[in-house]
């Protein structure tokens, strides 16, 4: 068997290539150019959509979060201050008790102990047990003479034994008494003498 070896004879002809070139000029002209503007628009618009998406899911998020701090136990709005007839299981500050990690329950009435505190919480156990407050949150004056539960932040008093930033107040008792023991003690033993 014999090889056979065809040559083709490639002829080099400038007319040919200026039309390929001519087509090729025309394909770029016509198809890319206007796909590049195209693309541009394409992902000016997706950037919007994306910056207008997130801004949207945004806004409702702080909406949602903000209407979810208002609502109390029932569901009820809740105050940071107590406006009007404050009833038995009212709820004013925070709406969440596990925000905070102390709580205490007593008799409220105004006044420190030598600088420390707005109020106090006088509880069973006498002075010894008092809970010094203040509160950045709600106005504790409104809940003077009830029996409340607190929750709030301890801190750590100079003279006080318990000093607490209340951030959450639930109304126990509108017409409370204080405790016997805090009757008896008076104000004479608060002056410092715990």
């Amino acid at each position: 068997m014999q090889d056979s070896f065809q040559v083709h004879e490639m002829t080099f002809d400038p007319s040919k290539e200026e039309a390929q070139q001519d087509s090729l000029n025309r394909v770029y002209q016509q198809g890319e150019v206007p796909m590049k503007s195209n693309n541009k628009m394409f992902l000016i618009l997706s950037v919007l959509v994306l910056l207008g998406g997130t801004a949207t899911g945004v806004g409702l998020s702080k909406l949602n979060a903000k209407e979810q701090s208002n609502a109390g136990e029932s569901g009820v709005p809740l105050q940071q201050v107590a406006t009007g007839a404050v009833r038995e299981g009212d709820v004013f500050g925070s709406p969440e008790e596990k925000d905070f990690k102390d709580s205490a329950e007593g008799y409220l009435e105004l006044g420190g102990l030598d600088g420390e505190g707005s109020h106090k919480l006088l509880r069973e156990g006498g002075p010894s047990q008092n809970v010094y407050l203040t509160s950045s949150s709600t106005d504790l004056d409104k809940f003077d003479g009830m029996k409340v539960q607190v929750w709030g932040e301890t801190f750590k008093g100079q003279k006080a034994g318990w000093l607490m930033d209340v951030g959450r107040v639930k109304v126990v008792e509108v017409n409370a008494q204080p405790p016997a023991d805090a009757q008896r003690a008076g104000s004479a033993t608060e002056g410092g003498n715990e």
